[in-house]
């Protein structure tokens, strides 16, 4: 009996979605991961923990560009939405500030505190309320580029499909373009895994969370991207995420990052020179 697509058992579908499986030193990912953003806090002027939303985990840790009216990049980590924090990952600084943008780092609450559902509210409510306050950490409203990377990944596939006019009262184009890095776009073989006990995922929560299950007639482009040395089933989701949005009429690119695994295909979020953040700059400038 298959559990989920051709998988059989958990083993199976853990050796695909557990990515602590596949590298021997993932401690030293989160150790380069916390010591690349303190040096960010370090270096730039910053605003850290702002609340963007009623409960305490809901706040944003904020790098203005040091020029008016920037690009603003927010960036939603990663951690299977039960781990890591804003901290973890204020290290996009380090790429993107010196570059004359903004970069907002979200903070949110994790499962099985809350749901997959509430942290997708929370993400919505972070660029309404960034859309509202740009202009006081120099960035233009009207420039609002999303990036996340695994769990976060997600989150952009799914800002990417909101309705911002009909559910927020916003322009409809308030996203200008999404980046959405090794993405779990299909949660449907993961009730099967190890992730289960702290996700607790119901079959409502799989359709409304899966961005490949409901893909939008509207949206703005998105560059998608994995490691080449990511597993299997991160691969497929990365093509078939993309090849979905192309058949929809929905513009973006496809970005296959060479000898990156899924801890690493986040690496040049840090390197204002690497092959991603060049690769993001030219995309978000086609966006514009």
């Amino acid at each position: 009996m298959y559990l989920y697509r051709h998988f059989t058992s958990q083993e199976e579908i853990d050796l695909q979605y557990n990515f602590s499986l596949t590298v021997s030193d993932v401690a030293s990912w989160g150790d380069f991961y916390a010591r690349e953003s303190q040096k960010a806090r370090d270096q730039f002027d910053c605003a850290l923990d702002v609340s963007y939303g009623p409960t305490i985990p809901e706040t944003v840790d904020i790098f203005p560009a040091k020029d008016p009216g920037a690009p603003l990049l927010v960036y939603i980590h990663g951690g299977y939405w039960c781990s890591r924090s804003s901290k973890d990952f204020d290290l996009v600084a380090n790429a993107f500030v010196n570059h004359g943008i903004t970069v907002a780092v979200m903070n949110y609450a994790l499962c099985p505190a809350v749901t997959i559902s509430e942290i997708t509210r929370q993400s919505r409510a972070l660029i309404a309320w960034l859309h509202k306050e740009a202009t006081n950490y120099n960035a233009d409203p009207k420039r609002i580029f999303v990036c996340g990377h695994s769990a976060g990944g997600q989150q952009v596939a799914m800002l990417a499909a909101t309705n911002w006019a009909e559910d927020y009262g916003l322009s409809g184009n308030v996203i200008k373009g999404g980046v959405a890095i090794s993405g779990i776009y299909d949660l449907g073989g993961l009730p099967y895994s190890y992730l289960q006990p702290k996700l607790q995922l119901t079959h409502e929560v799989i359709l409304r969370e899966s961005p490949l299950l409901s893909i939008p007639d509207f949206g703005p482009p998105v560059l998608v991207s994995c490691g080449a040395k990511e597993t299997a089933e991160l691969r497929r989701l990365t093509t078939e995420y993309y090849q979905a949005r192309h058949t929809r009429g929905l513009t973006g690119d496809l970005l296959i990052q060479k000898d990156k695994m899924h801890f690493s295909a986040i690496e040049g979020l840090n390197d204002p020179d690497s092959e991603l953040c060049k690769a993001m700059l030219d995309f978000m400038a086609k966006c514009e």
